[in-house]
C-alpha cells in the first residue's frame, strides 16, 4: 500500500508521543528497580539532587526550556500544517 507523504507527516507527532511515553515508562521502571535494589544509595542520591536543584535558579532554567520547546514548536506546527492542507489538496483531486 503506497502512503502519501502528508499521511505519513500526520503520524509523526503521533509516534513521536508514543516513542517519549514508552522512554518515559521505561526510565521510571529502571528507576523503581534501582530503588528497591539500593535504597540507602537512592535516598543519598535524592538527598543531593534536591540540594543541588535548590541552589539552582529555577526560573532562568525553566525561561530557556520554554524559550527553546517555543523556537522549536514553531517550524513542526507549520510543517504539520503544510502537510495537512497538502492531504486536503489530494483529497480534492
Amino acid at each position: 500500500m503506497d502512503r502519501s507523504t502528508a499521511e505519513v507527516a500526520a503520524e509523526l507527532p503521533e509516534r513521536g508521543l508514543h516513542w517519549v511515553k514508552e522512554q518515559v515508562e521505561t526510565a521510571l521502571s529502571e528507576t523503581e528497580g534501582y530503588v528497591r535494589e539500593k535504597p540507602a544509595q537512592s535516598l543519598l542520591c535524592a538527598f543531593m539532587a534536591g540540594y543541588v536543584l535548590n541552589r539552582l535558579p529555577l526560573v532562568r532554567i525553566l525561561a530557556g526550556v520554554l524559550r527553546l520547546v517555543m523556537v522549536a514548536l514553531r517550524p513542526a506546527i507549520l510543517i504539520y500544517g503544510a502537510a495537512k492542507l497538502y492531504q486536503a489538496a489530494q483529497e480534492e483531486e
